[in-house]
């Protein structure tokens, strides 16, 4: 691959941020290479959505067609108190603020799959590998891959999660960045025998909720297991037996359809587990390494804005760095025009999703007579934060 006058980015991470950042990095001239330390893509998964201004981005990607018809539609969320009764069924909107007939919702794999395929054939993807040193030096970047290649890049950018090894070898550790909301999450899929049909049915009592969702009208469902703690617990990451055995101790003795979900949960083979945490950073750049998506602002999934956020990161960043006469520059303004944005929907924890999960028996009975009224939870409009930001039109440099 010959080296284009652009300059050659690597990123690391082929998740959303990855792959939407290179799409427009390649559009502008820019020679991309992605690194992803899975053997492929991830398909399937629990549904995310695209809203506000990310609205836009995938507009001006031509992805809104394709995401379009990937779209699930559920239809309803159901709320039952700790006997499996009814509290109350409500349309996604009425519950986030979210535009009915416009906002998307797909599985997070369907965007993967829809991102990547819109760059297969003019980026570079480097699967079943990851960095392990970056030398950040004046005229490049000096990588040496897990693989046991090295290479040097004109610019990295970390784009690879919540728990980016990225930041970790250009900042420092993860604590520094870390803010854990108190809660952990279990996630798994298990068969539909409960006939659920586009639509999700979420059950509480204090501290803990247990959450069955159905994309379509298929034989397999998303179970979520949520739980609070005051402290993450660090002595089960990277132990999925120590993982298992901890939700199903918090949850032990619960009834409705939970004995049946933790067992479903100890016997999947996709479990996925973590904390509920956001990523604050003073800043987003070092020299020629920059962060986008989850690895510079993660805003947790009680947002229901990680995904689009991360759309709108990638783009500001490529447009920045198609337009700007050096990277530093490039940088700057890509987080003085994303930062608040990012900040205003970050906040949305604190403006009523996080009551979806009471903590104590007050919140849920709170919760349950707000809802048992209802048109809508008393959260405020939210859909001021997810259009917070006016896209710029990048006309690249030449």
């Amino acid at each position: 691959m010959s080296r284009s006058p652009r300059g050659t980015v690597l990123i690391s991470g082929a998740s959303i941020a990855g792959p939407a950042l290179a799409f427009w990095l390649d559009r502008y001239g820019f020679q991309v290479t992605v690194v992803e330390k899975a053997g492929a893509l991830r398909g399937g998964g629990y549904p995310i959505d695209i809203r506000g201004t990310a609205l836009e981005v995938v507009r001006r990607m031509g992805l809104l067609p394709r995401l379009r018809a990937a779209h699930i539609d559920t239809h309803k969320i159901s709320f039952l108190d700790a006997d499996g009764g009814l509290i109350a069924s409500l349309r996604p909107e009425v519950l986030i603020g979210g535009d009915e007939g416009r906002d998307l919702e797909v599985r997070r794999g369907d965007l993967a799959e829809v991102l990547y395929d819109a760059v297969r054939d003019d980026v570079e993807f480097l699967f079943n590998d990851s960095i392990a040193t970056l030398d950040d030096r004046e005229g490049g970047v000096d990588v040496t891959f897990r693989g046991g290649a090295r290479r040097t890049f004109d610019l990295v950018v970390g784009a690879d999660g919540l728990h980016s090894n990225t930041r970790g070898l250009v900042f420092g550790p993860e604590e520094r960045f870390h803010r854990y909301l108190g809660y952990c999450f279990a996630g798994f899929t298990m068969r539909n025998d409960f006939d659920l049909s586009h639509e999700g049915v979420l059950w509480s009592v204090p501290g803990r909720s247990a959450a069955l969702y159905a994309v379509g009208d298929g034989d397999e469902l998303h179970g979520f297991l949520n739980f609070t703690r005051p402290d993450p617990p660090f002595d089960a990451f990277r132990k999925p037996d120590a993982q298992r055995e901890l939700v199903a101790s918090v949850f032990a003795g619960d009834g409705w359809l939970v004995p049946r979900m933790t067992a479903a949960m100890r016997a999947a083979d996709d479990l996925f587990f973590d904390v509920v945490s956001q990523i604050h950073m003073p800043r987003w750049s070092a020299g020629r390494v920059a962060l986008v998506g989850d690895a510079a602002y993660a805003p947790s999934f009680m947002t229901g804005q990680g995904s689009s956020i991360a759309l709108v990161g990638a783009y500001m960043l490529a447009g920045e760095l198609a337009t700007r006469p050096g990277h530093a520059e490039a940088f700057a303004a890509y987080e003085d025009g994303a930062r608040e944005f990012v900040e205003v929907n970050q906040a949305l924890v604190t403006k009523g999703n996080a009551t979806l999960f009471p903590s104590t028996a007050e919140a849920i009975e709170r919760r349950n007579e707000a809802l048992r009224g209802l048109t809508s939870l008393p959260v405020g409009d939210d859909r001021a934060e997810y259009s917070a930001l006016t896209l710029p039109a990048y006309a690249a440099a030449t």
